[in-house]
Formats: C-alpha cells, structure tokens, sequence
C-alpha cells in the first residue's frame, strides 16, 4: 500500500498579480513590523531604481538595504548579512532577488537563530550523508524574525526551508534548513523581474521544470506533488518559450501575464523542495555549481535530459506521464525535455560552459557527498557512476 508524509511550510500566504509594495505594506502592517532589512542583489540596487523605489514606499520603517549578496552564497556572504540583521536590529527581511539573494537570507537567519558568527561555525549546521546513507538534519531554533520573498527568477527558492551555501575551502555546496528561515510570505509580482536577464530567466525555468521532473520521478513520489507537477510542466512548457524570442516587448501587458504565468507555474514546480528526494540532476548541479561556477538553471540545462535517460529503467511510468503532460505522449520525455532546451537557447551538454572534462572526476567525487545524488531513483553507490553521467552530460 502506498503511504507518505506531506510537510507542509511554514508560509502564510501568497500574493499573486498584485503590486509588491501594495502587498508588502500590508504584510509589514499585519506584522506590525517596525525595522525592516531590505536584502537584494547589487545589480538590482546599483543599476535599477526598483529597490530604491520599494524603500522609499516604506519609508521610515526600512532601518537598512544590504546588496553584498554573490552567486552560489558563499558562507562568508551568510555571515556578513547576519551581523548586518543584528546591527539594523531587524525585526523583518525583505528578500528581493533570485534564489542567491534568498537563499543568503535563509542562511544567515539561521545564524541569527543559532549565534553562528563565524563561517567555520556552520559546519555542525548543515545536511549530512551518513555512512549509510541516511541524511542528518540538524534541528534549529526559531530565528528573531522571519523573512518575506519578492522573487525576480524562476528558481522556487522563496517555496522552500532549504538553502545552499558553498564552503570556499572546499568548493562545496551544502543545504540547509530549519522551520522558521523559509519566507513566511511570497509576493510574485511580474513587474518586479523585468530586469531579469532573459537568460537567467528562462534557465531558472528550466530550473523549475527540473524540480517538476525529479519530483514525479522521486523515489518516494506522492499522488499530491504528482498532481502538481505535471501541471507545472505543461505551464512552464507554454509559457517560457515566447521570451526566448527577440521581437516580445517585455513591457507589454501580455508580457506581464505570461511572467505571471511562469512564476505560478514555478511555484507549482517548488512545492516539492524537501517534499520529495530529488535525484543526481539537483546533486550532480549542486557539485558542478560549486565547483565551475555554473549557475544552477544552467546545471539543470545540461543535466537534466542525461540524468532522465539513465534512470530510465526505473521511472518508466513516471516518465510516459511526463511526456503526456508535454503534449507528446508517444516520445521520450528526456527528448522532449531537450528540445525545449534548445529552442530557449540554452546549453544542453557541460562541453558548452567551458568545464574541461579532466575536471569531471573532481566533480563527480564530491557528489557523493550531496544526498540527492544518494537518493536518485536508480541508486548511486559509487564515484564511477555519478562520473559515468557526467561524461554522457559533456560529450
């Protein structure tokens, strides 16, 4: 008989179509929130004026803007915000970016939680494959605040209590979690990710139909997350695609609502972060990621396809649905997957990013170390199989 357990997050709400400012004052209102942080991207603050237009509707109650976030959240950039909150004595965060500017943001909430005030500290606070290769999840206190995400990419970040950070000593990507460090309330306005670089836009969607795929193919996949994600594959399928054209105006109504409609259908896609064990395409990302610098929209371009191929065997069934939810239900989901791909422009094989294929041994090394390359559905024991994809992903 089939059985699970479904966590649900501790997110209140959220708001969708609605101006930011207009939803966000009426959150910070409900809060009675009085020293608000604004943590976004430097591109973002230095090069637009949407933050400084979202601080000035506030007023008064914005104590501080910290845009030191970098790519791939190194530990160093987790601490840094950490004492900025406990400076600007913050009783609320607003997270206005992609998922480095949330992720940062989730992670140095954990140091307000735990007074971690040192990188090395985090150490004893992230996810850890046991020899058995069972997962260790530490348990954190409830942080002095909480934070409210205003996403501007596709990643599902802001739908999730897990957050990445790359230990620099060792080029590794570790996750991590708690109860209270997830948004406690999400606003998608479309306006807000006019400024998304058109790349970094459709690869995080191809990010968010990655969460979709290995959710359904996921070892303990479940009826609900089934549900969603294959009506986040037919969204996301339909609605990206016109953006990877050069003649749209991003400006234009239209424009707006099919933003609207990608971010619904990203979210659709998230709702199985740390619900459902994601497989070697997330894993083998988070390694090639923190090792080459690659993006993680752009790992899931390269990976996805060769990571669906080689649990083929196993995810049959799951992948005929896939395929169903695609509009083609007689071809390969993996095929089909691809071809999206490269319509949007985007790489498909590791050869494209410059990586050198010496260096795939390194990567596919580290990745046993990530539990979601230990909980793909075809299992991953060892090094030469995680460094068998790899190769098929770069040729």
């Amino acid at each position: 008989m089939k059985s699970g357990v479904f966590n649900f997050l501790a997110l209140d709400r959220v708001h969708f179509g609605v101006p930011a400012a207009e939803a966000l004052q009426q959150e910070i209102a409900q809060r009675a929130s009085e020293r608000v942080v604004i943590v976004t991207s430097r591109t973002l603050n230095r090069t637009t004026s949407v933050v400084t237009t979202l601080a000035h509707t506030l007023g008064n109650l914005v104590v501080g803007i910290f845009d030191q976030c970098v790519e791939h959240t190194p530990r160093d950039s987790v601490i840094a915000l950490a004492a900025f909150l406990r400076e600007a004595r913050a009783d609320l965060v607003v997270s206005l970016g992609g998922g480095t500017v949330i992720d940062t943001v989730k992670i140095a909430l954990l140091c307000l939680a735990e007074g971690v005030d040192h990188a090395d500290a985090l150490d004893q606070w992230h996810l850890k494959v046991n020899p058995d290769g069972t997962l260790r999840v530490p348990i954190v206190a409830a942080p002095p605040c909480r934070q409210i995400a205003i996403p501007t990419t596709l990643s599902g970040a802001e739908f999730s209590d897990l957050g990445g950070a790359t230990d620099t000593r060792t080029g590794t990507k570790h996750g991590f979690t708690g109860r209270f460090i997830g948004p406690v309330a999400v606003i998608l306005d479309p306006a807000m990710t006019l400024h998304t670089p058109e790349r970094l836009w459709l690869s995080t969607g191809i990010r968010a139909v990655d969460h979709a795929v290995e959710a359904i193919c996921a070892r303990n996949a479940q009826p609900f997350l089934d549900a969603l994600g294959l009506r986040a594959l037919k969204q996301l399928a339909g609605s990206l695609a016109p953006f990877s054209s050069e003649t749209i105006d991003p400006t234009r109504p239209e424009s707006l609502q099919g933003r609207l409609d990608c971010q619904i259908g990203a979210w659709l896609a998230a709702t199985s972060i740390r619900r459902a064990d994601y497989g070697a395409s997330h894993g083998l990302g988070h390694a090639l990621g923190a090792d080459a610098g690659v993006p993680h929209g752009i790992t899931s371009c390269v990976l996805l396809p060769t990571v669906m191929r080689y649990n083929a065997e196993v995810c049959a069934g799951a992948l005929v649905e896939i395929s169903a939810a695609l509009g083609h239900p007689d071809q390969s989901a993996a095929d089909l997957i691809e071809a999206l791909i490269s319509r949007l422009g985007l790489p498909t094989r590791i050869s494209e990013l410059g990586v050198g294929r010496e260096r795939l041994a390194v990567i596919a090394e580290k990745a046993m170390g990530n539990p979601f390359v230990r909980s793909n559905p075809r299992p991953i024991q060892s090094p030469a199989q995680t460094l068998e994809i790899l190769e098929r992903a770069w040729a």
